[in-house]
């Protein structure tokens, strides 16, 4: 995968508005495109299939729906992702199996380091 510009794009899958929010600020201000902000796989699978994002960081339930769809894009079209949950790794279902699994919550700034660590150099 190579990029095309100097910022990154994510998109955030997250069903919390609040948090997605946080999210979107916070990496915003770390230096990230925001490709997109999704809460659920309607408006994830969408973004993923555009091509439009290099990273992705993933809630793996979204209002009790999980999110492993998504998962299964992104890997598909080999773009990294972060797994946020609050279930263990052995409780995601396979198809999280390609991303970062980061228990919930998770410090922002390792979620950073996590993400950055992901990209090409």
């Amino acid at each position: 995968m190579t990029l095309n510009h100097l910022q990154p794009r994510i998109l955030i899958v997250e069903d919390e508005p609040a948090l997605a929010m946080l999210l979107e600020d916070w990496l915003a201000d770390a230096g990230f495109l925001i490709a997109g902000v999704a809460g659920g796989l309607e408006a994830a699978l969408p973004i993923i299939e555009s091509g439009v994002c290099d990273i992705a960081a993933l809630d793996a339930n979204l209002k009790g729906v999980s999110s492993a769809p998504a998962a299964s894009a992104l890997a598909a079209r080999g773009i990294p992702f972060v797994v946020l949950s609050g279930y263990s790794r052995s409780q995601l279902h396979e198809d999280f199996a390609n991303g970062v699994h980061l228990q919930k919550p998770c410090e922002p700034e390792r979620l950073l380091q996590t993400l950055r660590g992901m990209l090409p150099a």
